[in-house]
């Protein structure tokens, strides 16, 4: 039997990757001198909010997720951030393998809510492996399960989460509509004359802004 053991050397942003991915950097041992032909390795990878803390001016964008600070002894929970996949080549004693960690900047998903609300700091993740260990057997290979109990823990700096977006999404995100709010947007945008969406949005926050607490502001999205 193998004795497997984990640990991550670095997390950076994959700078020509299609979509938004970060790269984690694995160091894997193996001690009892059996040599691993190849690892078809998945992980989970969580969020654990529990574990840092908060300054006042992240308290709005944490709020959908965790409600009040009052309520936060209770609702901070380790939630999942990403499931993903690679192989490891074939190894003895040691070696250094990448992870591919896609991301996504939905802000309809959780994981992107809650990292955006992040000003400073760290993000506390905990990677959960698990998959299929190939070894050299008695008739030919032999096959192990990657035990669930293999862990590792880093933290990732915010600054780190924010040079992925900039790569990615340059001074910009995105935000899935439904269709019908959507085209009532773009109706709008059409009939006040804006060349953009944001100068849309903007106009119509500002109404929301300027209107007394309890009534639709003026010039709302018409159907």
């Amino acid at each position: 039997m193998t004795e497997l053991a984990f640990s991550v050397l670095d997390i950076q942003p994959e700078p020509y990757a299609a979509a938004p991915q970060l790269t984690a950097r694995l160091r894997i041992t193996e001690s009892t001198g059996t040599a691993v032909h190849a690892i078809a390795l998945r992980c989970q990878v969580r969020i654990l909010p529990q574990r840092r803390g908060y300054a006042p001016a992240e308290e709005d964008g944490l709020l959908d997720l965790f409600g009040g600070r009052r309520r936060w002894p209770e609702t901070l929970k380790s939630f999942l951030w990403l499931q993903c996949s690679t192989m490891v080549q074939g190894f003895s004693s040691a070696t250094e393998t990448d992870l591919p960690l896609p991301c996504t900047f939905d802000f309809d998903v959780a994981a992107a809510k809650y990292l955006n609300a992040l000003r400073d700091g760290a993000i506390p993740l905990e990677l959960l492996f698990s998959g299929t260990v190939f070894t050299r057997g008695r008739q030919g290979f032999g096959v192990e399960q990657v035990p669930w109990n293999l862990a590792a823990s880093y933290q990732l700096p915010v600054a780190v989460w924010r040079r992925l977006m900039d790569l990615t999404f340059p001074n910009a995100g995105w935000l899935r509509l439904d269709r019908e709010v959507l085209a009532a947007l773009a109706r709008y945008r059409s009939v006040r004359g804006h060349t953009s969406w944001e100068a849309a949005v903007e106009e119509l926050l500002q109404a929301a802004a300027a209107a007394p607490t309890g009534t639709a502001p003026a010039g709302g999205i018409q159907p």
